[in-house]
């Protein structure tokens, strides 16, 4: 009798879906509307989740995050072979990024996708990060087939979500039911950690695109926190942020907070950040948070070129309980093991004389064997410890 009723549910829940109903409204999937956790919930939130380590997640075979998800080259297969290599290392999350457009293109799909997703992930001992948004690289994305790699550029496919299309208020209705609904669907899953609403919402893009959007940050400082209010309409039971990311050292002192930063700390349930720079630098970034009094989870870190290591600063983000989430897990065609220069430089002739991101080959092998032994031993140690 129960097992009827749980499949009773799950077909009018599936039903919904089909029939263009936002899952957010789908039977018993959606949370109460709920305001920002206070520090003391988002602490004991986070005391009772695995220490997050792990890296921001795009599989070897996409070049971006619409290759990664579209029915077409979505590949489970693939994401469970990466995944049980990110579960030999200990990690137990990963930072994965999703697309309005792929919303607007299949939303039933893409519910399906992530329920996948998120199955390969349990097997594994792994919570994601799901991100909504991103200003980062290409401000003119495409569904349908990607463009192949360029040849020795870091990161030459990436889309930004939603581009361009931020500045045409017609768009705001779809983007807010690419919230509620893919929010509102797993607001009680607790298969993930946290929702990343709004990857570096105040970059200018990057690489060598044109800055096609010349008021894109004012555009975006002004959705940014319709797009916290639309997630927590759906009272996710998961903890919302935004990472802040310049390293300008004045993240401890309110009255520097520029205009973005100053939404993004104010209403982030968990304070996340980014820092490329050495682990003095990555210290000193920890420090300047604290004073929030709430848990601190590093999104984005780890540059070898730049400074930025495993060795150097993943022991300063144990030793401060702050999360650890590095860019990059396998070699391919998103080339990230390739440095930022190669926008100015290509690396079409020679290798980089040290990887800039990235874990493991392509075939499965460790970049650097004392890379992967000590992040297995940070993940069991804090772990064992909780």
């Amino acid at each position: 009798m129960i097992r009827n009723a749980q499949r009773l549910l799950l077909h009018l829940t599936m039903l919904a879906v089909v029939f263009g109903i936002l899952p957010g409204t789908a039977l018993l999937a959606a949370g109460k509307p709920r305001s920002r956790w206070t520090p003391d919930q988002a602490t004991a939130y986070m005391q009772r989740q695995p220490y997050p380590v792990g890296a921001n997640f795009l599989p070897k075979n996409s070049i971006n995050e619409l290759e990664m998800w579209q029915a077409a080259t979505f590949d489970p297969s693939e994401i469970d072979t990466e995944l049980g290599r990110a579960q030999g290392i200990g990690m137990t999350t990963m930072r994965v990024f999703l697309h309005d457009l792929l919303w607007q293109g299949d939303s039933a799909g893409l519910l399906q996708r992530m329920e996948q997703f998120l199955a390969i992930s349990k097997k594994h001992g792994i919570k994601p990060v799901f991100v909504l948004f991103d200003s980062c690289w290409d401000p003119n994305p495409r569904l349908g087939q990607q463009h192949a790699p360029i040849p020795g550029v870091h990161n030459s496919g990436w889309v930004q979500a939603p581009g361009v299309a931020l500045a045409d208020p017609a768009q705001h209705k779809r983007f807010e039911a690419y919230v509620k609904g893919v929010v509102g669907h797993f607001a009680n899953d607790d298969r993930i950690l946290a929702w990343d609403v709004w990857n570096e919402p105040d970059n200018g893009g990057g690489g060598n695109y044109a800055d096609n959007l010349p008021d894109k940050v004012a555009l975006m400082d002004a959705m940014l926190p319709e797009v916290f209010a639309w997630a927590r309409a759906e009272g996710p039971s998961q903890p919302l942020t935004s990472g802040i990311w310049h390293d300008e050292a004045t993240w401890s002192d309110p009255s520097k907070w520029t205009a973005t930063e100053k939404i993004q700390l104010s209403e982030s349930d968990i304070i996340s950040f980014h820092n490329y720079d050495w682990p003095e630098k990555f210290q000193a970034r920890i420090d300047s948070l604290k004073p929030l009094g709430r848990p601190l989870l590093c999104t984005e870190y780890m540059a070898r070129g730049n400074g930025s290591t495993f060795d150097g600063n993943l022991p300063v983000a144990a030793k401060n309980n702050v999360g650890a989430i590095n860019w990059g897990l396998v070699q391919g065609k998103e080339q990230t093991n390739l440095p930022w220069d190669s926008w100015a430089h290509p690396y079409t002739d020679r290798e980089p004389p040290i990887w800039f991101h990235d874990v493991f080959y392509s075939d499965g092998r460790p970049y650097r064997e004392a890379e992967v032994n000590l992040i297995r031993q940070i993940s069991q140690e804090k772990n064992a410890a909780k």
